[in-house]
């Protein structure tokens, strides 16, 4: 990767570093009456261009899908600025991992294309001319229609897996596990080749969060532990270790408990309640990602910067996306505000 465009990327990161929005700013745009006036309010953030032409009568779904185009267009910016980067590639490709989630889920449930068509964002796909795949997974008349007409992709054998485990499983989330699994794999792959120290440490964070949770995952839904296996992605010895012992203990508490020697001892929650035990586990993993992306700034030439700022507009839109559900559904501010992945003031 060029030094000098690294450089330029990493000064950019910066700036937009400067423009994230605070929690006063996320406070505000909560305190919203409604979708009217949540839109007037972005409109005087720095997402102001992107919630302008979406279209009335406003709707939370139609509010995020403008914000995930905006995010589409930074991300793809940074990619570009930084000359050819596999991490920054990887990251990329989530957008097009998600909608392939939403259609798939989507045909799982019986719902119809046009359904399913409001949920999904195709700009980012259109920027880097991958349309094709999407919709030929879109247009499938059902589920089986859909798998196949991933089968010539290159993840192709992942998606296969997924499909048979649901459909042995009949759990959704199986089909969400697979392809973060396309995702994580292909971001451990790309960062082999960096010897940027902060950068990695995000990084392999995120890997170690897919991993774990998978495993967590798994036994929630009483996988076996081959099955269980095949979710997790190749990593370092200790780290696989690790893994092997989570998945051989007999539950899911034992497993958290496995943790308690690791660097994220302090993640691990003691609540009895085992879905709350997951999801509280899995918010306090999000928030160490989310204080390691804003400590990544610490250096300022460095690659870490954009791996960092990659992270940070991408929880700053999640946050805006689930502001609107919010407004959209009266949800009130306090519970809105302990939702989002921000710093505590």
């Amino acid at each position: 990767m060029g030094g000098s465009n690294n450089v330029y990327a990493s000064v950019k990161s910066y700036s937009k570093r400067g423009k994230l929005l605070t929690r006063s700013d996320f406070q505000t745009l909560a305190e919203s009456r409604d979708l009217e006036e949540l839109v007037t309010r972005i409109k005087n953030t720095v997402y102001g261009d992107a919630v302008a032409n979406v279209q009335k009568p406003y709707t939370s779904i139609g509010i995020e899908s403008a914000l995930r185009s905006r995010l589409a267009d930074i991300h793809y910016s940074i990619a570009k600025t930084s000359g050819n980067s596999g991490v920054l590639d990887a990251y990329y490709m989530k957008f097009i991992i998600s909608n392939l989630k939403l259609i798939l889920k989507g045909k799982v449930l019986g719902k119809s294309q046009e359904e399913i068509e409001t949920h999904v964002n195709l700009h980012a796909e259109e920027l880097i001319k991958q349309r094709d795949v999407v919709i030929k997974a879109l247009v499938a008349k059902d589920f089986e229609e859909a798998v196949a007409s991933l089968n010539s992709v290159r993840f192709g054998e992942e998606i296969a897996k997924a499909a048979a485990l649901y459909n042995e499983k009949k759990n959704v989330q199986i089909i969400d596990t697979y392809f973060d699994k396309i995702l994580f794999q292909h971001l451990a792959g790309a960062m082999k080749n960096y010897s940027d120290k902060e950068a990695t440490k995000i990084v392999a964070m995120d890997i170690d969060f897919y991993n774990i949770l998978s495993v967590i995952r798994g036994k929630f839904w009483g996988l076996q532990e081959d099955q269980i296996q095949d979710l997790i992605i190749s990593t370092n010895p200790p780290a696989r270790e690790l893994l092997g012992r989570m998945i051989a203990t007999a539950t899911i508490r034992d497993a958290f408990n496995e943790l308690s020697t690791t660097k994220y001892k302090d993640l691990v929650p003691q609540i009895e309640n085992e879905l709350d035990a997951i999801a509280e586990f899995e918010r306090a993993f999000e928030m160490s990602i989310y204080h390691a992306s804003l400590r990544s700034f610490t250096n300022m030439f460095s690659f870490s910067t954009i791996v960092g700022i990659t992270k940070l507009t991408a929880f700053e839109v999640r946050n805006l996306a689930a502001i609107a559900f919010a407004v959209e559904q009266k949800i009130p501010t306090e519970t809105t505000m302990s939702k989002l992945i921000l710093d505590e003031e």
